[in-house]
């Protein structure tokens, strides 16, 4: 659906590439502050486009990418040519993510939100040993793993993929359950699971056996309980090129090798 707007905003990470990139479109396009532009024009790899998504999440900004990175699987291909009319054809996508709620060794709590995946993960030379627990009834007394993830359908091309889990169309509502080498249950591959449940998850063993929780990029180290559902009154909004839509890449990414 085209859309008007008046401003642009270029924000870069890091890289040599991205930082020249902005300064071309700077210069053929100008460039104003974020908090006053319509669209965010964000330029690098997949790890700088969720960085943007967290600090404009609920700000009613509308973010596009164009790949500065290595994979890039969020973001659209890089061109100086007829960006504003490139922009104006977008199509609007947008995400609640996951909201992460964690019990802390030390007593304390942490909150974090998560667009693509939470996952626990073993801190020392021995395996985890969880307890999952899905809407109050427990599913699995005793999982012994390196860790578990919970994705969303818009993070199950990333490290749920690397783990084996299941590719997700981004419209299914739906995330998955995905474990990181199970040791026992042997033969447990995961499960799908509705995107509406609460997913509890209870270290057995924290001081033995102490695990770190990870939302996206937001680390939180020796937790002993981590409790998963999305977020419903968060939103982050996502501009796709109507030829590359993150639909169709990850229909893709099923058929690739």
């Amino acid at each position: 659906m085209s859309r008007s707007f008046r401003s642009l905003s270029f924000l870069a990470s890091n890289t040599e590439e991205a930082q020249a990139s902005r300064v071309e479109l700077i210069r053929l396009y100008g460039d104003i502050a974020p908090t006053d532009a319509d669209v965010i024009v964000a330029l690098g790899g997949d790890g700088f486009m969720l960085q943007t998504l967290h600090e404009t999440m609920n700000s009613g900004k509308l973010v596009y990418g164009m790949n500065r990175g290595s994979v890039g699987f969020l973001m659209n291909d890089y061109s100086t040519e007829n960006l504003r009319d490139r922009i104006s054809a977008a199509v609007e996508n947008d995400f609640h993510p996951l909201k992460m709620t964690t019990t802390n060794a030390d007593g304390t709590t942490s909150i974090a939100l998560a667009l693509n995946e939470v996952s626990l993960l073993r801190q020392s030379y021995q395996a985890a040993k969880l307890k999952v627990i899905i809407d109050g009834q427990v599913r699995l007394e005793e999982l012994i793993c390196d860790g578990v993830m919970v994705a969303t359908p818009a993070g199950s091309t990333a490290y749920n993929l690397s783990a084996h889990g299941p590719i997700l169309p981004l419209e299914a509502p739906l995330l998955a359950l995905t474990p990181v080498s199970p040791y026992r249950p042997r033969r447990w591959r995961g499960a799908l699971l509705p995107n509406k449940v609460h997913v509890d998850i209870v270290v057995l063993e924290a001081e033995k056996r102490p695990v770190n929780a990870v939302a996206d990029h937001t680390e939180v180290k020796s937790v002993i309980r981590v409790q998963i559902a999305q977020s419903e009154d968060t939103t982050a909004s996502i501009l796709s090129d109507p030829d590359r839509s993150w639909s169709d890449r990850i229909l893709a990414e099923q058929f690739s090798n």
